[in-house]
């Protein structure tokens, strides 16, 4: 699962398509997220999506004769039940975590400090097709209309759209992935640790070739898009590793998997949003992140049925575009 570009070089190999479905899907409706007419455009978080440059470079590169192009994609709803909590069973499982940083949920729907593969496997799900995995990421909020920044009572949006897609790999056929496999992308602590893994991918609907690490103001009608585009090349070992990153990592920019990794199925997620016409918003972070929209982040937790699972890897291989 990868995706994006400047001003990040990790960045720039990750995949810049965006499938018909999740195009369908995100377009739709509306009040838009901004005007030009913007009281304060001086914020340095903030820009306006057409100062941003389009991407010029192809992603994936020209498949190989046994690449796997075909996609798959499914619903998991768009948190309709609104399931929400400040743990994260991926890296901190067993914790409650910090009260100021919510996470928002589709799939699996008993996700919170006390999971495990156990439960999680016996609970229900949002996706229409049994999916039991569970998808997260921090919550988007208003900022407060005096214009201030400290948005952690913000009111939360509730997305308008959330589109899950699997691809496959340009470069050969993918392996399933297996049950329990853990996987992150971006960086919470992107203002304070470097932003080494940070991947923060931000949009809008009319525009998905331009896209930035900053939060975008859109035209009206238009949806704001968050894109997490995770990684996926898998040791073939582990389901987690100490940073919860080792052992699942980006494809190079070829879309070669490093030495002694094997391509999985990439998976996707984009994050659709109506927002009030003028409004600035801002992703739940922690204390010291100030908000920051580089510190956009996500993780999942894969318990996709293993019939449901072999379905997604032979449509990938086989070069077809599945819905679930």
């Amino acid at each position: 699962m990868q995706a994006t570009f400047p001003p990040h070089s990790d960045r720039q190999r990750r995949r810049v398509r965006l499938s018909a479905a999740a195009l369908a899907l995100t377009l739709v409706g509306g009040t838009g997220a901004w005007l030009a007419r913007d009281p304060t455009p001086d914020w340095p978080d903030y820009v306006d999506i057409g100062q941003v440059n389009q991407l010029t470079s192809t992603w994936p590169p020209t498949p190989g004769d046994t690449a796997g192009t075909g996609s798959y994609t499914w619903s998991c709803g768009r948190n309709e039940i609104g399931h929400r909590n400040s743990a994260n069973v991926v890296v901190t499982p067993g914790s409650t975590g910090p009260v100021h940083h919510t996470h928002e949920y589709v799939g699996n729907t008993s996700t919170g400090a006390d999971s495990t593969d156990a439960s999680l496997a016996a609970a229900g799900t949002t996706c229409d097709n049994d999916d039991r995995s569970t998808y997260y990421w921090p919550v988007l909020r208003l900022a407060p209309p005096d214009g201030g920044q400290d948005g952690q009572h913000g009111a939360i949006q509730t997305p308008a759209a959330v589109t899950l897609t699997l691809y496959g790999s340009p470069v050969g056929p993918v392996v399933a992935p297996p049950g329990g496999l853990r996987a992150a992308v971006g960086d919470a602590l992107a203002v304070t640790d470097g932003g080494r893994h940070a991947a923060a991918t931000w949009t809008c609907a009319d525009s998905p070739r331009r896209r930035t690490d900053r939060y975008p103001r859109c035209g009206p009608g238009q949806r704001v898009l968050r894109v997490f585009d995770f990684p996926s090349c898998w040791d073939g070992r582990r389901t987690d590793s100490r940073d919860h990153r080792e052992h699942l990592v980006p494809t190079a920019a070829d879309g070669h998997c490093p030495p002694r990794t094997f391509p999985v199925p990439q998976l996707q997620v984009i994050v659709a949003y109506d927002l009030p016409t003028g409004r600035r918003f801002l992703v739940d972070a922690f204390a010291d992140q100030n908000h920051s929209p580089r510190t956009d982040h996500a993780f999942a937790l894969n318990l996709m049925p293993a019939p449901v699972l072999a379905e997604a890897v032979s449509c990938l291989n086989a070069g077809r575009a599945c819905r679930g």
